[in-house]
């Protein structure tokens, strides 16, 4: 049976555009999008009034921990935080147990997520020191990436051999993503650290230990393999000013180099390691205010062209071990659009530019196909939120995350996520469940 949703009084924030509009959803899919009340029965009405209608978020770069870590994550519990917070697709990264470098481990992802996932997804394909073959023979209409990891974290798959690095960046069939960060310039950092810090290494020096010098000389290779290779590359979780030079300003299309900048890298900086401690232990490091406000500038002027999390989610007891045991990797779809909505509320971004950079351009840069953007005929992916009349607290609301903590558990927003529709079906009301998983495969106009 076609269902029929009319969602009405809303403003729709849509291609750098915020106007009044009608939708009409049906079988999935956006029928209409109007000035004039549609006419029509409906299965349901819903009034959008003082609110935004928004395409949902499509995060390019989660860790779900499925298959291998349950007690981190699953794809179930991760994407009902993800559409709890309004992400309606998201693309995971191969550092699971085993990891996603051939075609049994990359579809049985797909076997999980077909059954678990309350939104929309992807799995990429995991770059390592022996499966080439493997990359050139990925589906480019199922696969949103390659990703490679130039330097160590999460799960050891760092592609440590130069003339396989190489051979990544010549013969990737698609879109290839990086981690940044130069293994021996860390190494030297934290040897020095433990010379007088021993164990206890306090959390304040993670930016110092895997520093500012280790992410350029990494992405600055990433750029140049990729340029003398014509590679369309995309680096993941920029987190420094000087790096930012790498990228040109201005839109998206054209490109063959992009960058994209996670939300914890927006929100804090060095500062809130006193506060928070191995809670924002992650790779790469938040850095200085400095970095965070270039950052921020970046997005603005289109150096930066994609905003993700890096969810990241681990059990609370392992951040509080000593510094070289604490795992890095912070849980954060649930808030993802609740922070960057504290951009719109303090005048940093607009709210057409958050949508440019969470949907319109992962979309483009993916080339997601009828995803990302509120046009008729694509599928109905929607949030519906708003700014509060006042700060809401984080403590005391449920955590969807397997992980059961926030590094916002200590911060206040000044918006609502009350809505996020996946294919036209509403996953969540208010923050209440409202179905069983829903989520479909992404494909690619490739």
């Amino acid at each position: 049976m076609e269902k029929m949703i009319h969602l009405l009084n809303g403003t729709v924030v849509n291609e750098g555009k915020s106007e009044p509009k009608h939708l009409v959803l049906k079988s999935g899919r956006i029928e209409s999008v109007s000035d004039t009340v549609p006419t029509g029965k409906a299965d349901e009405v819903i009034d959008c009034s003082g609110s935004w209608v928004i395409p949902g978020l499509i995060d390019d770069q989660v860790h779900f921990r499925e298959p291998g870590f349950p007690k981190k994550g699953t794809i179930k519990t991760e994407s009902l935080a993800a559409a709890v917070g309004g992400v309606t697709s998201y693309m995971e990264m191969p550092n699971t147990h085993p990891t996603t470098t051939d075609f049994e481990a990359w579809e049985n992802k797909y076997t999980i997520a077909a059954k678990d996932s309350y939104v929309n997804y992807a799995f990429y394909m995991g770059a390592s020191n022996s499966n080439i073959d493997v990359m050139k023979a990925v589906d480019p209409k199922r696969t949103p990436g390659i990703k490679a990891f130039m330097g160590s974290s999460t799960g050891n798959m760092k592609v440590s051999d130069p003339e396989i690095l190489e051979l990544v960046f010549k013969n990737a069939p698609i879109l290839i993503t990086t981690h940044c960060e130069d293994d021996d310039m860390i190494a030297a950092n934290l040897d020095r650290y433990k010379a007088v810090w021993g164990e206890e290494i306090p959390p304040r020096y993670h930016p110092e230990i895997r520093s500012r010098e280790a992410c350029l000389a990494s992405s600055s290779l990433a750029v140049e393999l990729a340029k003398r290779h014509g590679t369309q590359l995309h680096i993941l979780h920029i987190t420094t000013e000087e790096e930012l030079k790498l990228f040109d300003p201005g839109p998206l299309e054209g490109k063959s180099i992009t960058s994209e900048a996670c939300v914890h890298h927006l929100h804090f900086d060095d500062s809130s390691y006193e506060r928070l401690g191995h809670q924002l232990k992650c790779n790469p490091a938040v850095k200085s205010s400095s970095d965070r406000e270039a950052i921020v500038a970046a997005v603005n002027e289109g150096r930066i062209d994609v905003i993700a999390t890096d969810h990241a989610p681990h059990e609370f007891e392992y951040k509080s071990l000593p510094y070289e045991r604490a795992p890095s990797g912070l849980p954060l779809v649930q808030h993802s659009l609740q922070v960057l909505l504290e951009h719109v509320h303090s005048g940093e971004f607009t709210i057409e530019k958050i949508v440019e950079k969470t949907s319109h351009a992962v979309a483009k840069r993916f080339d997601v196909h009828e995803r990302g953007f509120i046009r008729e005929g694509y599928w109905a992916d929607l949030v519906v939120c708003k700014i509060a009349d006042e700060p809401i607290p984080v403590a005391g609301q449920p955590i969807h995350s397997q992980c059961g903590w926030t590094p916002f558990e200590q911060d206040s927003f000044h918006s609502v996520v009350e809505k996020t529709f996946v294919s036209g079906n509403l996953v969540v009301s208010d923050g209440e469940l409202q179905t069983n998983p829903r989520g479909a495969a992404l494909s690619f106009n490739r």
